[in-house]
């Protein structure tokens, strides 16, 4: 399969790249450099010249406090520009999968999201995500909506620094002696490697529609940095941080954590519980480290 990866040197991109290839499958991709999704000229001149079978529009204006800041741009580039992809995979018959965020939900459930539950996003990333969804399902028959949540992959995530929270708790690790993480939000930590993987599934099914995909289970931030301290073991003295110790800019869901009913239903889904996640990612860093030093 012809495979277009929009994003492709991105965090969750770059995998999404590798497990193509993996698979066998011709692998095209592009960036901003390449591309710009907010112009259908730009869009449809690209993807024609290189005639995709299926496209990963991985692309995102996703730094949340700059959406807020500017949310034309944001839904210049989360919604238009999938806009502009639907319409070019509608014309020419191909398959698109467009990655979306569980900050699409307002929080306040306090159990697990399905794919039927209403939408409600606190914040312009949020919202500018859904209206990347909905420009996705109304326009291409054959289209995926992937919600995923809290990602970390070992390729930079530019909009976070360079650093997923993995290595921003080890780094933190080796400054401090003591560290305080929120236990108040929470979430299902997820690799890029596993959605990566769960897209290639995607793309050989015809089971078209909204998904949501992440890890099995759930934490709270601090459950995630404690599982991250005990398996790498890393001695420092972390706290839970008091209630307001650390008050958001932008209002965020303080449960997002999704339930992939969807995927399980149709007998696609490849994850497995975010601690398994976790162990693979750190076993992959070790090789990593190993071959460096």
């Amino acid at each position: 399969m012809k495979v277009a990866v929009l994003g492709s040197n991105g965090q969750l991109g770059s995998d999404v790249c590798a497990a193509f290839e993996q698979n066998g499958d011709e692998v095209i991709g592009l960036t901003h450099s390449d591309l710009e999704l907010a112009s259908d000229a730009s869009v449809d001149a690209v993807l024609s010249a290189r005639t995709p079978e299926f496209i990963v529009n991985a692309a995102a204006m996703h730094h949340v406090e700059k959406c807020e800041a500017d949310p034309a741009a944001a839904f210049l580039s989360n919604g238009i520009g999938a806009k502009n992809v639907a319409e070019w995979a509608k014309k020419a018959g191909a398959k698109v999968a467009y990655i979306s965020t569980d900050y699409v939900f307002d929080g306040i459930k306090g159990k697990p999201y399905v794919e039927g539950d209403v939408a409600r996003p606190l914040n312009a990333y949020g919202i500018t995500k859904l209206a990347g969804e909905n420009f996705t399902a109304a326009i291409a028959p054959n289209y995926f909506v992937l919600r995923v949540s809290a990602i970390y992959g070992h390729h930079p995530c530019r909009a976070k620094g360079g650093l997923n929270f993995v290595e921003l708790m080890l780094k933190l690790a080796k400054e401090r002696d003591e560290l305080r993480v929120v236990d108040d939000e929470f979430v299902t930590p997820t690799p890029t490697v596993q959605i990566a993987a769960q897209v290639v599934a995607l793309s050989r099914s015809s089971n078209y529609g909204l998904y949501h995909g992440t890890a099995e289970g759930s934490c709270s931030w601090y459950e995630f940095a404690r599982e991250i301290f005990e398996s790498t073991h890393t001695k420092v003295r972390l706290e839970k941080a008091r209630p307001g110790e650390f008050p958001a800019k932008i209002p965020r869901p303080k449960y997002s954590v999704l339930e992939n009913n969807g995927l399980k239903a149709n007998d696609l889904n490849v994850f497995t519980d975010w601690r398994d996640g976790l162990q693979q990612y750190l076993n992959t860093r070790n090789r990593v480290l190993a071959t460096t030093v």
